[in-house]
């Protein structure tokens, strides 16, 4: 009796659950009966199309320069038709670089299906890029700046033979190279000092323009270990500052004097009190240095100063002096040429080219007489002591190791290697 009663208590209890919902399920006063369903049609205007030529549509294209290629190739491999072709290599029949390609760059065109030319570019490189335009039946030639890119070099390499070698082995710019010697000069004697087993690091800037090397920049840090002592360089540039190239505690490595004037050369014939003179026959004091080089080969200043003398000298033959601080002076002599526009009074920089080696005067073949003077009087360059430039100042070197930190990591990564990376 209990159990039934339990279970209609439970039936009782669950109708008004039922009830909600059928509430839900069913609105009220909801009719049943089917709804009309009405079929409308309408008409739309579309604006008409006109399906497009294919030759009126236009094509960029591009082609890589292989060895041997002239324009005339060029332009046949891109689909230029004759009649553009030959007015194209008419206009540009007195623009040099369309005469002289350069393997490994490339040309990019826009023409139509139809071969007609309407526009060529062409980057030889430095910062200007050819832009030649169709106007007419002619083109029209301009030169626009290219849009530059600055990536960051990393190469490595060891001396086996000779500078030269190992710099062309690891695909160092010849620019690049020059900056080495000119930044380590006061340190390394690269005429003398060099040995088998030497290996330098370099880290500098490149710049690229569109896709493709346009320049080698400037040289960011270097390293070079000659018989076994490491000379690091590092460019730092402080604000309301000189910049230069310091060492890794911050002395600068500028001096007074450079231990050569040539980039690359060798010496011939060294101080001497007595040496034997090919051409007088006589033993006779030689109070100055003999660097072998080919003629032609670029003469820097040794230190900054004022062109005391250029012009023919007897036995020097083409001779350029400068007088420096200090009663210093140094003489160049068997020059081939000057500088453009040297002359007496002129100021000149360390480092800046002066003149061209040569053979003038009492010379037996190509080469620099180069003299170190003190009051007037002759001294061996390779036995005096240069003095520095300044170093980073106090105040500046916090900023001088965050500023050289990144070259210092990519010098410290590339220690021991003959890789060359491009960042």
């Amino acid at each position: 009796m209990t159990k039934r009663r339990l279970r209609w208590l439970i039936l009782l209890s669950s109708i008004p659950l039922f009830g909600m919902v059928a509430a839900f399920g069913i609105a009220p006063d909801t009719s049943f009966e089917e709804l009309p369903v009405e079929q409308v049609v309408l008409r739309l205007e579309l604006p008409e199309v006109h399906p497009a030529s294919d030759l009126d549509m236009t094509f960029w294209r591009q082609e890589r320069i292989e060895r041997g290629d002239t324009i005339a190739t060029l332009l046949s491999r891109l689909g230029v038709n004759n009649h553009d072709a030959a007015s194209f290599l008419r206009d540009v029949r007195d623009v040099k670089p369309m005469h002289q390609l350069i393997s490994g760059k490339t040309i990019h065109v826009q023409s139509t299906a139809a071969g007609e030319l309407l526009l060529l570019r062409y980057f030889p490189g430095g910062s200007e890029q050819l832009v030649m335009e169709k106007s007419g039946d002619a083109f029209r030639i301009s030169e626009q700046p290219a849009k530059l890119e600055t990536h960051i070099q990393m190469k490595s390499g060891v001396i086996n033979s000779s500078l030269f070698a190992a710099i062309d082995s690891a695909g160092v710019p010849d620019s690049v190279a020059t900056q080495i010697v000119d930044i380590l000069a006061s340190e390394i004697d690269f005429h003398r000092d060099l040995r088998k087993g030497d290996r330098f690091t370099v880290v500098y800037d490149s710049l690229y323009g569109n896709g493709e090397p346009a320049r080698p920049g400037r040289v960011l840090a270097v390293e070079f270990i000659n018989q076994g002592t490491p000379h690091r360089a590092l460019y730092f540039a402080p604000e309301n500052g000189e910049s230069g190239y310091f060492t890794p505690d911050g002395k600068n490595l500028r001096k007074a004097f450079l231990r050569s004037p040539l980039e690359f050369s060798r010496i011939s014939s060294g101080f001497s009190s007595a040496r034997f003179h090919p051409i007088l026959k006589t033993w006779r004091a030689h109070n100055g240095i003999d660097y072998a080089a080919p003629t032609g080969a670029r003469v820097k200043a040794a230190a900054d100063g004022t062109v005391a003398f250029s012009g023919w000298q007897g036995g020097y033959g083409n001779v350029v002096i400068l007088q420096h601080n200090g009663g210093y002076s140094t003489v160049y002599g068997h020059l081939s040429a000057f500088a453009k526009g040297l002359r007496k009074g002129e100021r000149v920089s360390q480092g800046e080219v002066i003149g061209q080696v040569g053979a003038t005067g009492m010379a037996t073949g190509p080469h620099l007489h180069y003299e170190f003077r003190f009051n007037g009087v002759q001294r061996d360059p390779t036995k005096v002591a240069m003095p520095a430039a300044n170093p980073v100042s106090p105040k500046h070197l916090p900023s001088f190791y965050e500023y050289t930190k990144s070259s210092m990591a990519r010098l410290d990564m590339l220690r021991g290697t003959s890789l060359a990376f491009l960042d």
